[in-house]
């Protein structure tokens, strides 16, 4: 067992499967965030997570949790919040405002991993057309969204966040029908919950998540379906 040094100016990565499995995942140290060394990261099905208080660290869990867009589940009661919700939809329109959003530490938690520094690295990533946004508006306010990094016909989902109730599951479903639309396969969820389980997620394991993604590389979004826009969800599109 060994804990990867990253060079600074090498941007690859080790075989996940040198991962440890204690701490689930953890693969490598140091590096940095730039643009070219996030995107060969996500590439790989590998991810940047650490607090402020540590240094850069990658990971690569086995399991992996991702939700087949096929398999996305929504309750009959929100299904009838989905037919009556005044809340509307937009993609990349507020990228900023969704990651500031995902900063704010949760009821639960006393803190969060996004700093600065990860929030300069995706703006960086948004900027250069890897990162996307799905938000939620009550009118003109920004109630909720998620951002993540695309990767082909894979949605490597980073964070989301709400102020008003199911605003974050909507936000999910208008990402999981906007994939379905342009020809997407799955989303990488990373670390599995329960709210994520009861839309659809499941565990698969490392290798085989690795498999699905290299499939899913040769995936050809075109880039005009990520200009900020609105989206249109019906309930029955689901």
């Amino acid at each position: 067992m060994m804990l990867y040094q990253l060079d600074s100016f090498d941007i690859t990565f080790p075989d996940p499967c040198f991962a440890l499995e204690e701490p689930n995942g953890l693969l490598a140290i140091g590096g940095d965030l730039s643009v070219e060394r996030l995107i060969n990261a996500y590439h790989h099905g590998i991810f940047p997570w650490f607090n402020d208080d540590e240094p850069l660290l990658w990971w690569s869990p086995d399991p992996r949790c991702i939700l087949d867009l096929e398999d996305f589940h929504l309750s009959k009661s929100f299904q009838k919040f989905l037919r009556k919700t005044p809340l509307r939809l937009t993609i990349n329109k507020h990228f900023e405002g969704v990651i500031e959003g995902c900063t704010k530490p949760r009821r639960t938690e006393s803190g969060t991993w996004i700093n600065p520094a990860m929030i300069t690295a995706y703006q960086a990533l948004h900027q250069r057309g890897f990162a996307h946004s799905i938000e939620v508006w009550d009118q003109d306010r920004l109630v909720g969204g998620l951002y993540g990094i695309l990767v082909g016909g894979c949605f490597c989902g980073e964070s989301m966040f709400h102020t008003e109730p199911n605003a974050s599951k909507l936000a999910l479903a208008g990402l999981v029908y906007h994939l379905k639309r342009h020809g997407g396969e799955f989303i990488d969820c990373q670390i599995t919950n329960n709210h994520l389980v009861s839309l659809g997620a499941k565990e698969i394991t490392r290798a085989r998540f690795l498999r699905k993604l290299e499939h899913a590389k040769q995936c050809d979004i075109p880039a005009e379906v990520w200009q900020p826009q609105e989206l249109n969800l019906l309930h029955d599109q689901l």
